[in-house]
């Protein structure tokens, strides 16, 4: 545990390292960066029409389950960010746990699901974005064009400082409680057209145990991300102490206004049988607009690009210390250079590149419908393989008596019992998550298509696993 006299720079010694990074935020910021990467109003708009086109209003009971079975996560994630407040945690923490090609497996599958998911999110921003400017989608090389430039400009931004990127971050926020609290309730109150009752109504959509199976896998996309707070622990005062309240806040605050966003936008709604039918492509802006009037379209686009561009920003910052946590330790090929910082703002700009080249790169495939939904699904298999890897390896260790919790924040006597459940609620989310459906899949695509997200997890995971034992081959030699 962190004493006074210790401080954050003394903790940091004491797991093996020397304070490199800026240590310029504190408790809101990072709670802020944990609520702009998991995104609400991000995470709500790629799934809700999905998610009723599966079993009608009451896919938000499965919403409500797969944010119960996160929040368990985050408990875990929370006591380990407490005791090992290291950039890149999950690495890390699972080589302390479980030994060092564990955590070099679990840090490169981290790494690259997090890039995937940067990509997914600026991906998903462009036609917002140009909406907002232009009036118009744009399709093809134009999406990929404005996703990169929406990339490029978040380096800069992160390029500045930590603390700047807290700013620019709290902006989102401010624009994501007008875009989730603030519509939400209005909605709620003033332009509400169905009875409460229609949230546990399918609405003739017949569902099964499999479709239902299916929407908490499309659910889960909503809560990830608030891994991102202890990524950059080593730039937050009293991180002991600030980034498990960062954790568990984020996931409960980005929780209730996912949940309160659609049960609004589901009882304003005036024609849901359309909306579960697929006939309103996005239903969101829809009731939006339909609600508030025409007026507030532009004014709607403007807080979702808010929105987008705090994801963004804070993804791509918490994925470059990812990157710089393995490049520091010599995981990586050309680590000196990605373990540097800047002499002024002392940020990972050389690894926050790196993230954004290889981000762009994977754009590239949104030139390809079918591609992209490749990619979006291999994101979030991996993300929830990454939590999974982190949750089982700390259950190992508390029943192997390698790690008993030590740091500011534990869970005491409930401790056994939170671990056991977030590890059967991640080892059953991440089958089902990976688990191949045509349902998921682009119209008419073939068995390979279908199979694609889980063929390429499995060779991202060989990866890593050859990586890891070449590594463990060179140090042993």
């Amino acid at each position: 545990m962190t004493t006074p006299l210790q401080g954050d720079a003394g903790q940091l010694a004491g797991l093996g390292y020397d304070q490199q990074l800026k240590r310029d935020i504190g408790l809101f910021s990072v709670f802020s960066i944990g609520v702009a990467t998991v995104a609400p109003v991000v995470g709500l708009y790629a799934i809700f029409s999905l998610g009723i086109q599966l079993t009608g209003p009451a896919w938000i009971l499965m919403l409500l389950l797969s944010l119960a079975g996160q929040l368990t996560v985050a408990f875990v994630y929370s006591e380990l960010a407490s005791e090992f407040p290291i950039a890149g945690g999950p690495y890390h923490w699972t080589t302390r746990l479980a030994g060092r090609r564990y955590g070099m497996f679990t840090g490169i599958v981290y790494a690259l699901a997090v890039t995937a998911a940067l990509a997914t999110v600026a991906y998903l921003a462009a036609p917002w974005a140009s909406l907002l400017i232009t009036g118009a989608e744009p399709e093809g090389m134009n999406r990929a064009l404005i996703a990169m430039a929406l990339l490029l400009a978040s380096l800069v931004v992160n390029s500045c400082g930590i603390r700047f990127v807290a700013v620019l971050v709290n902006i989102g926020i401010a624009a994501e409680v007008i875009g989730s609290l603030g519509i939400g309730v209005v909605l709620i109150i003033f332009f509400q057209n169905q009875p409460f009752s229609i949230l546990f109504d399918t609405l003739g959509t017949a569902p099964t145990l499999a479709t239902f199976l299916t929407a908490l896998a499309v659910c889960g996309w909503a809560f990830v991300g608030f891994d991102a707070s202890a990524s950059v622990a080593e730039e937050t005062d009293g991180a002991g102490n600030n980034i498990p309240k960062a954790i568990i806040g984020a996931t409960a605050a980005v929780g209730t206004l996912v949940v309160l966003v659609a049960i609004a936008i589901t009882l304003a709604s005036t024609d849901l049988q359309s909306i579960v039918s697929g006939g309103i492509a996005d239903p969101v802006t829809a009731v939006v607009t339909e609600s508030l009037g025409g007026w507030s379209e532009r004014p709607f686009y403007a807080i979702v690009v808010a929105t987008f561009l705090a994801c963004i920003v804070s993804m791509q910052a918490y994925t470059g210390r990812i990157v710089f946590g393995l490049a520091r330790d010599g995981m990586l090929p050309g680590a000196n250079r990605l373990a540097r910082v800047s002499l002024g703002n002392k940020v990972p700009v050389a690894a926050m590149t790196l993230v954004t080249v290889m981000t762009a790169l994977a754009l590239l495939l949104g030139l390809n419908d079918n591609a992209i939904g490749t990619m979006i699904s291999f994101g979030t298999m991996g993300l929830y393989a990454t939590f999974f890897l982190v949750v089982a390896a700390a259950l190992y260790a508390r029943i192997t008596g390698r790690w008993q919790p030590n740091g500011a924040f534990r869970t005491g006597g409930f401790g056994y019992a939170v671990n056991i459940v977030a590890f059967v609620w991640l080892a059953f989310e991440t089958t089902n998550i990976a688990w191949p459906r045509a349902e998921l899949a682009p119209p008419g695509a073939s068995d390979l298509l279908i199979w694609a997200p889980l063929m390429i997890f499995a060779l991202v995971a060989a990866f890593a696993m050859i990586s890891a034992a070449r590594k463990h081959r060179k140090e042993a030699a």
